[in-house]
């Protein structure tokens, strides 16, 4: 909310932001390219307070696609005076929507799902109606269950291309993943079979399913491998998993899972959203 607040206010004071225990996310990129299109940071008490009667146009070079600040400074380019171009922006589908959005609010911007985004300053936007898209994230995580239950599940009111990275992995597995225009099925009928994951910017492998996809395979029938490169703490889950029986070593940003037969309950902690998913997934 950092860059649409200053845009429409000019002055924004707020706290650092919290969140999931998934490891460093710094807002520097966020700060570093509002600074570029003319605002003054400051941090007083814990606060960040940022200002800017009016921000200018400018080019900014992001040094990782990260969504947060891609969609940030997208938002506070639109009532800028000049044009901004983002370079080496996210290209989550997620940016596609918010460009969407904001175009129909009378926003001047191209580029959105590519590396490179343009915004051109308007003086005021209007009012909409909107739909925001379906999150994948929750529509993989269901998917992931439905495979690792053995299940049979369809997942309805999906965009299914967006899931294609988890639709090829969960196809790997051995499980059935059929795709229609607004659904996906997946089942499954025996114990899944070995794999390697790594996590990747969009269109990648989700990081946000990681942990869930993690669950999946520690019933897997062999030896599997996750690798995490986007965030560098994300591996918490797998003490509570080991807790109810799963085989896990971790080995720098790689977890090596030997699969196990089943799982049993045991008292466990989430230490962040999608965590608590794998959990819930493990529990099932």
């Amino acid at each position: 909310v950092l860059g649409p607040l200053l845009a429409r206010f000019g002055e924004v004071k707020m706290p650092f932001p919290g969140g999931c225990a998934i490891g460093s996310r710094p807002i520097d990129l966020h700060l570093r390219g509002l600074t570029a299109m003319g605002a003054q940071v400051s941090e007083e008490h814990g606060y960040i307070i940022v200002r800017a009667p009016r921000l200018s146009g400018a080019e900014i070079h992001l040094d990782f696609p990260s969504v947060g600040a891609t969609e940030n400074l997208m938002a506070a380019a639109c009532l800028a005076s000049g044009t901004t171009i983002i370079r080496n922006a996210a290209r989550e589908p997620e940016i596609v929507d918010e460009q969407n959005f904001l175009v129909r609010l009378g926003a001047d911007i191209r580029g959105a799902g590519t590396d490179t985004i343009k915004v051109t300053g308007v003086t005021s936007l209007g009012s909409t109606s909107y739909s925001v898209m379906p999150d994948r994230i929750q529509a993989g995580t269901y998917m992931i269950a439905a495979a690792a239950t053995r299940g049979d599940v369809t997942v309805t009111g999906v965009v299914p291309e967006l899931l294609d990275a988890l639709v090829a992995k969960l196809a790997e597995t051995g499980a059935a993943v059929i795709c229609s225009e607004d659904s996906v099925r997946v089942a499954m009928g025996d114990r899944p079979g070995p794999i390697a994951v790594k996590s990747m910017p969009y269109p990648g492998f989700p990081t946000d399913l990681q942990a869930q996809f993690m669950a999946l395979l520690s019933l897997a029938n062999g030896m599997s491998i996750v690798t995490e490169t986007v965030f560098e703490n994300r591996f918490m889950h797998v003490y509570e998993l080991a807790r109810m029986g799963a085989k896990i070593k971790i080995d720098g940003r790689a977890a090596i899972i030997e699969g196990v037969g089943g799982l049993s309950g045991a008292p466990g902690a989430a230490t962040d959203l999608r965590a608590g998913a794998a959990l819930v997934i493990a529990g099932l």
